[in-house]
């Protein structure tokens, strides 16, 4: 996973990191933490917990691993005329 596209997508959705891990299911304790260490790339979530996320931040899984930063703004804007 690329760590930046978690860091945007959780912003875009105007979520806290807390938050984020809360509704993906995580422990609150340590919710914000551990999608800190995502974001900071400190730690890589397992695919499972990517779809996870994907399904809260409303994006594609692929989205999470695309390295090209046009790329990913094209994934979004295909998903959201398709999906959205």
């Amino acid at each position: 996973m690329v760590p930046i596209r978690l860091r945007y997508a959780r912003k875009r959705a105007k979520l806290t990191q807390a938050r984020l891990g809360a509704l993906v299911g995580m422990e609150i304790a340590s919710s914000r933490s551990r999608i800190s260490q995502y974001e900071s790339g400190l730690h890589k979530p397992s695919f499972d917990m990517v779809c996870k996320l994907a399904k809260v931040l409303n994006l594609p899984e692929c989205y999470f691993y695309t390295i090209n930063d046009d790329l990913a703004e094209d994934i979004i804007e295909i998903y959201y005329n398709k999906y959205c």
